[in-house]
C-alpha cells in the first residue's frame, strides 16, 4: 500500500470534523444505488483505526433504511453525510471524498460499485475495511 497521509475534512458549516488516514492519490469509489446516486457522495472506505471523529459527534443525526446495516450520518445543521458506516464494510468507516480538504490530496481514481450486482461489488470490496 502507498504511504499513508493524514486527510481532514467535515461537513459544509465546519460542525462536523474528522481525519482519516489514506493515500495522497485516493482510490474511490462511485456507487449507483439510489441514496449514493442521489447524495453524490464518492466514497473512501477506510478500517476504524483510520477514521477519527475531531468535532462534531452532537451535530450527527443518523438515518437508516432497508436492512438497517448501513448507519447514515449528516449534519444536523447544513446536511451533508461526510462520512457513514456503509452496508458493504459495516465494521469500517466511508468517508465521502468531496468532503476532505484538499491540501492533502494528489487525485482521486474513481471507480464504479454497482449496486445492481450488489453481491460481486462488495466481495470485491470486502479487504477495505481492514
Amino acid at each position: 500500500m502507498s504511504d499513508l497521509v493524514t486527510h481532514r475534512g467535515g461537513c459544509h458549516c465546519g460542525a462536523v470534523r474528522f481525519e482519516v488516514d489514506a493515500p495522497a492519490r485516493i482510490a474511490a469509489l462511485d456507487c449507483n444505488c439510489s441514496i449514493c446516486r442521489m447524495a453524490g457522495f464518492l466514497h473512501l472506505i477506510v478500517p476504524p483505526a483510520r477514521f477519527r471523529l475531531r468535532a462534531g459527534a452532537d451535530a450527527l443525526n443518523e438515518y437508516t433504511f432497508n436492512t438497517g446495516t448501513a448507519k447514515h450520518r449528516f449534519c444536523r445543521d447544513c446536511g451533508i453525510k461526510s462520512f457513514y458506516i456503509p452496508r458493504s464494510n459495516p465494521d469500517g468507516f466511508d468517508v465521502n471524498v468531496r468532503c476532505l480538504d484538499p491540501a492533502t490530496i494528489d487525485a482521486v481514481d474513481v471507480q464504479a460499485f454497482d449496486d445492481a450486482d450488489r453481491d460481486a461489488a462488495t466481495a470485491a470490496i470486502a479487504h477495505l475495511s481492514h
